[in-house]
């Protein structure tokens, strides 16, 4: 800008100003990019953000000339790239790229201190993590710690910022993209807690991909169970990669045998590739992951997420809690379930709190590690089951806890599993010395078909336990307050209120609203809602009744909150009696040579009566008959107490006998079938001896894959030696002879018979007639085959003109070739040079030309249709010439970008409607573009990146 340029004043203030010139780019941007106002911001990026090139800038700048009565220097045009620069030049406030340099010095890359703004107006995960790595980089996302697995291992925290795991996630993402993945695919994740689960994770949402959360094998003697129990979830996941660790990639290639679809088991370290710009957006009503619930095995349930869901789920508990970006969340929660994954990751990640976060494994083998955490980093939340507690409660040596301090901890979030009032108490005194608030004590509820919070109680009330009749609810389905001398109330705990803009209520067996302490199947609604199952059609329908979502769950109210009685499927209904098993496994969990927690209560069929049996099943690891026989006189006596009558059948079983799922639930369906097919304590197969078969499987599995690999790669080569052989002559003839029409009959046949030698099928596809009438051809691009089987496709007579970048200059002996052929060549950065090309591609049209132009601009390696560039558009409006649009598929398989090995594939060329433009300006170029746009989408078979 000149000096005069620099001084002028503006009539309006420059708020004023800042708010017109993003009125105007907002507008450009809805007429010409549907679907992005949401994102549009002073520092959004004119191309790469909104989507508008060269010639869409220019006509930015004459819009912007005319609602302010002044032409904006030529500058303006080269260097602008965000609306913030161009309130610069308007300002006349300098060069514009110092202006943008100060921006973006003062847009939060360094460490913020304090409170820090959360990223409102995100409609998805991803565009939550961008949020955050584009203005709080360097601001550390989490602590993380190891598993402190060896004997002399140290236990220290690794420090990540958001900017450090964006970029990991988009060098995995790049990965994927690289072999493959489509967008909507889904992935398995079987890794351990640790930065590479977290990169993978968003690594594969930003490739487009869905994951699927699983865990890898806890212990060699379930290798067999685990397979058979994830070979089904993914077969019904259609999982296409598995990512996992080098260890497990003998296990998950086993997974392969069930799972047809799977393609490849990855490590994220085969996945690390330098990172691309990649297109897709997911909407917000896309599925972010698929959550398996627990327990899932012959008939798995995904519980299908949406990123709407989670982020209504991530702000409604967020409200609920008060949480701030001061707060420090500590975690040891798997990473494969819904509280780990969404509440104690996304929670933080969204609110910009600092995590503190461990593996399962670092808990479970030092449990006061966990409180160790939040005392060393200021913890103010975190959650955890209900045997977490129990288990510090009672276990945790008093010469672990010398000098812990818990007085930070705010919310002890307890939920996940059955909450026990005697842990609660429990925890509450043994800690209470240590500065934990009694208020800090919280039991929640929540669950995966509805993200994975629905309620919530008062903050720092603490537990809140109403102690009922037990006669009352066995019999009558009611929750009546125990009389003062009741010797044996049965205690049941507060969960909370539904969360904001939740609904809770409780029904009988007709689905009518039941009143407070009437005990009926809990339901909801709200928008973090499931929509269902994936691939499970009945299993969503019995979910639903009248818009309302059945949890699986007894419940009843009382003022609002809810109280848990029991799980609907393990409810026994035995003499008219409504029989709960869990406080039963309590009891005899606490017996004296009963092994805690291991125990399963549970009906079976009696083969005689055709009655229900009331069934024990407990882990001991007593071997003499007479102890035995005591302990289940012991367990008798219990039931009779718990319960009010004696169980019929008392099984004890050796160790590792109680199924659970992987968050540590007993799996009592899966209980009674072993013990009705008299499997329980059943030998299974020594540890060393299924390492065996695994490592012969694994081992078949990789010669089939390295035979698989060197076939690709002759096949690759030969293709190589065919094209050479064949192009060398052929492009050295073209050049000398600088005829294009010999030129395409040459690059016509030559073509063909590359693709006749390469065995590459090209089929075509055509209702009529190509038109004689001068024409654009539209063509999508997605490898350096397309110009190829173009070339082979168009008849020769037709005379088609390629239009080409004009880089291809700086390779001379291409460029020659390409302008011998009559090839157009266009620049697709310089705005003032790419108005200039438009006039050249009007000028052909005009003396009779048919050209083809690939309006994508370029390719790369991920799939779908990529924004058009608005050069061909604007041409054929203002020549007034029509489009013929011409879908290619097949050749991003057969040879992908920075891939140079090709692939055995078929390709298919696809004519279309030929659309002639209904005016002349900017908006029937805009119209032609979006009616061009729908029609290749139709005919290419990719999905849109311009959503």
């Amino acid at each position: 800008m000149n000096e005069r340029q620099r001084k002028a004043p503006l009539p309006e203030q420059p708020r004023d100003v800042a708010a017109e010139v993003l009125r105007v780019v907002t507008a450009m941007v809805e007429e010409t990019r549907p679907g992005r106002v949401g994102r549009v911001s002073m520092n959004s990026h004119l191309e790469r953000d909104l989507g508008l090139d060269s010639l869409a800038r220019v006509e930015l700048l004459l819009r912007l000339g005319k609602e302010f009565g002044r032409s904006l220097p030529d500058g303006a045009l080269a260097e602008a790239e965000t609306p913030q620069d161009l309130l610069c030049f308007l300002a006349g406030a300098g060069d514009a790229v110092a202006a943008r340099n100060a921006v973006t010095a003062t847009g939060g890359v360094s460490t913020p201190a304090g409170p820090i703004s959360i990223p409102g107006q995100a409609a998805t995960l991803i565009e939550v993590f961008e949020w955050h790595a584009e203005h709080h980089s360097q601001r550390v996302h989490l602590l993380l710690y190891g598993d402190g697995g060896g004997e002399h291992s140290e236990f220290r925290a690794q420090r990540i910022t958001y900017g450090e795991l964006f970029e990991q996630s988009r060098r995995v993402a790049t990965g994927l993209v690289a072999i493959g993945l489509l967008p909507r695919q889904t992935v398995a994740l079987m890794l351990p807690t640790g930065r590479d689960y977290l990169a993978s994770f968003f690594g594969v949402l930003l490739a487009g991909g869905v994951p699927v959360p699983i865990y890898p094998p806890a212990r060699l003697a379930q290798i067999d169970d685990h397979l058979r129990r994830h070979g089904r979830i993914l077969a019904n996941a259609e999982a296409v990669l598995i990512i996992t660790v080098p260890q497990a990639k003998g296990v998950a290639a086993l997974l392969r045998a069930e799972v047809p679809g799977l393609s490849a088991v990855l490590t994220p370290a085969e996945l690390d590739r330098e990172p691309i710009s990649l297109l897709y957006r997911p909407a917000p009503d896309d599925i972010a992951f698929l959550q398996y619930t627990s327990g899932s095995t012959g008939d798995p349930k995904g519980v299908v997420l949406t990123h709407a869901n989670l982020l209504a789920n991530v702000r409604a508990m967020g409200e609920a809690c008060q949480v701030s970006s001061d707060d420090v969340f500590v975690s040891w929660l798997p990473l494969y379930h819904d509280m780990g994954l969404i509440g104690a990751w996304f929670c933080p990640l969204y609110f910009g709190m600092r995590l503190v976060l461990m593996s399962p494994l670092a808990f479970l083998s030092q449990p006061a590690r966990w409180l160790r955490a939040i005392s060393d980093h200021r913890g103010t939340i975190s959650p955890a089951p209900n045997f977490a507690y129990e288990l510090c409660a009672r276990r945790v040596a008093e010469g672990d806890l010398s000098g812990l301090d818990l007085s930070s901890w705010r919310l002890a979030l307890n939920g996940a599993e059955p909450v026990s009032p005697a842990t609660l108490q429990a925890f509450a005194q043994r800690f209470a010395p240590y500065g934990l608030r009694g208020g800090a004590i919280t039991p929640v509820y929540g669950l995966a078909e509805c993200s994975v919070g629905l309620a919530f109680p008062p903050l720092a009330r603490g537990p809140c336990i109403d102690l009922i009749d037990r006669e009352a609810l066995v019999t009558r389905k009611c929750a009546v307050p125990a009389s003062s001398s009741d010797p044996e109330p049965m205690r049941v705990p507060a969960c909370g209120r539904s969360l904001p803009r939740h609904e809770i209520r409780i029904v009988d067996d007709d689905g009518c609203e039941l009143p407070d302490r009437q005990v009926g199947r809990l339901q909801f609604r709200g928008p973090s809602a499931t929509s269902g199952y994936y691939r499970n059609q009945v299993a969503t329908r019995s979910l639903f009744s009248d818009g309302w979502l059945d949890s699986g769950d007894f419940a009843y109210t009382v003022d609002g909150e809810i109280y848990l009685t029991g799980r609907v499927k393990d409810l026994i209904i035995r003499g008219g009696r409504n029989l709960y098993p869990y406080e039963l496994e309590q009891a005899v969990g606490n017996i004296p040579g009963v092994r805690k927690g291991c125990v399963a209560v549970f009906a079976s069929g009696d083969p005689l009566t055709a009655s229900e049996r009331l069934v024990v099943l407990a882990e001991t690891r007593e071997e003499d008959a007479a102890s035995r026989e005591a302990l289940r006189q012991k367990i008798g006596e219990a039931a009779v107490d718990a319960i009010g009558m004696p169980a019929d059948e008392i099984v004890l079983a050796p160790p590792n006998s109680v199924l659970k799922t992987s968050s540590g639930k007993i799996r009592r369906n899966a209980c009674r079938d072993v013990f009705e097919r008299g499997l329980i304590g059943a030998r299974q197969l020594p540890a060393r001896q299924q390492m065996l078969r695994l490592g012969v499987a694994a081992l078949r599995a990789r010669l089939g894959e390295s035979t698989r690999r060197l076939a690709r790669r002759i096949y690759g080569a030969w293709c190589w030696l065919v094209f050479l052989f064949i192009a060398a002559p052929v492009l050295g003839m073209v050049i000398a002879l600088r005829s294009p029409t010999i030129g395409r009959r040459l690059v016509h046949w030559a073509a063909r018979l590359i693709l006749a030698l390469a065995g590459i099928p090209l089929r075509i596809i055509i209702d009529k007639e190509l038109p004689t009438v001068p024409h654009l051809l539209l063509v999508n691009h997605c490898s350096y085959v397309d110009a190829l089987a173009l070339c082979a496709a168009l008849p020769p007579a037709r005379a088609y003109r390629f239009v080409a970048k004009r880089e291809f200059v700086e390779q001379p002996a291409l460029h020659a070739f390409l302008r011998s052929l009559g090839t157009l060549f266009v620049e697709r950065f310089a705005a003032s040079k790419s108005v200039e090309d438009v006039d050249e591609v009007i000028e052909a049209l005009r003396q009779g030309h048919q050209l083809v132009i690939f309006p994508e601009g370029t390719f790369s390696r991920e799939a779908g249709l990529k924004p058009f560039r608005m050069g061909a558009f604007v041409a054929a409006a203002r020549a007034g010439m029509p489009v013929l649009v011409g879908g290619l598929r097949g050749s991003r398989a057969i040879l992908r970008d920075q891939t140079w090995m090709p692939r055995r594939g078929q390709l298919v060329l696809e004519f279309g409607a030929l659309i002639v433009p209904a005016g002349d300006d900017w908006g029937a170029a805009v119209a032609l573009r979006n009616a061009a746009r729908k029609e290749l989408l139709r005919l290419c078979g990719e999905h849109d990146l311009e959503r």
